[in-house]
This record gives C-alpha cells, structure tokens and sequence, in this order.
C-alpha cells in the first residue's frame, strides 16, 4: 500500500462512496456475472476515473498515486477495483501514445462520463490474450491506416470505446502501433501513433 499523505482527501473520499456499494452489492453482482454499472457511473460521476486525464482535456490531472490511492481504497472497502482499473489504464494508451486530435475528441467526454473506454481488443482465434502471437496488420494509406482483421472478441456491454492491438510493417512485435480508438459499430480505419 502507498503511504502518502497528499492523498488522505480521496483516501477518504473513496471510503465514504464505498459505502453506497456494500458487500451485498458485489456478492449480488458475483452471482450475476453482472458488470458494477452503478459502482463505475458514481466514480465516473465523483470524477475519480478522469483522476490521470490532464487538466486541459477536463480530468485532475492527478499523478499515478492518486489513482493507486482510488484502487486501493476500492480494494480495501470490499469493492472490485477492476472495472475502474481498466478505465485508467486503458485511458493511459490513448493519452500516452494517441495523436492530438485523438486526445482532444475522446479525453475530454471520457472525463466527462460521455464515454467509457475499458477495452483493449487483443483477443484473436489461436492466439487468446497472447499478445506475441497477434496477426491483426495495420498498413498505413495516406492520412490512415487500415487494420486487417481477424476476428477479435472485445467486449462490447462496457466498452464503448476499443484500442485495437495490431502488429505493423510486418514487425514480429504485435505492439508496433496503438491505433486510434475504435467506436463500436464504425469501420475499422485509423490514425497510428507508433509507440516509443
């Protein structure tokens, strides 16, 4: 655990709304198999899944302590953090490796709530979350490149939003490029920014 006092307001923050969600709440969702919706909509809403978005795209702009902070304090009060975790990292790829327009069209209503984004599509036939063994192609075409595509399982009840791994330039390594996101229902085309 992180012992930081900078962080004693969320700490506390994250208690006091963990308290909406008792143990009943997460045993409810286990015997379901049902995603936390109401638990994420009241982080997202508290503003704690935009804690690692930059204050000019309209999060906190917050270091990776704090965000740890939030996990932590989930964890500890009986929660599932999972579901928050993925937001952050998944968020982190497209702030980290996404192009300007990327950011400026998909960080700011990801703050706002207007867009959850929690999916990395790694999944293919033959080679399940095994990210060396991707055969998704990405070839650039003007402005865009164009994915070829294997079937890829990427869940689509809590992700709106999908970064798409693929492997580029015929490079052996499946990460060469994070593609800009993939709205369910659009075309498969994209900007690339390569990864460092």
């Amino acid at each position: 655990m992180i012992e930081d006092n900078d962080h004693i307001e969320i700490r506390d923050a994250i208690r006091k709304l963990c308290t909406n969600f008792p143990n009943s709440y997460w045993r409810e969702l286990d015997r379901e198999r049902a995603y936390p919706t109401d638990f994420v909509k009241a982080l997202n809403d508290a503003g704690y899944l935009a804690i690692l978005i930059p204050e000019e795209h309209g999060g906190s702009g917050l270091p990776l302590s704090a965000a740890c902070a939030v996990l932590e304090e989930i964890q500890m009060s009986g929660g599932n953090g999972g579901a928050c975790h993925a937001q952050m990292y998944t968020m982190g790829t497209l702030l980290r490796h996404g192009s300007d327009v990327q950011k400026q069209k998909y960080l700011p209503q990801i703050a706002a709530s207007n867009l959850r984004l929690q999916a990395f599509g790694v999944t293919e036939p033959g080679s399940g979350t095994d990210t060396t063994r991707i055969r998704m192609t990405a070839k650039r075409q003007g402005n865009h490149s164009h994915l070829r595509r294997h079937t890829v399982a990427t869940p689509s009840g809590s992700a709106k939003l999908v970064a798409p791994a693929a492997r580029t330039d015929g490079d052996s390594f499946p990460l060469g490029a994070i593609p800009a996101l993939n709205e369910h229902g659009d075309a498969l085309r994209a900007e690339f920014a390569r990864v460092r």
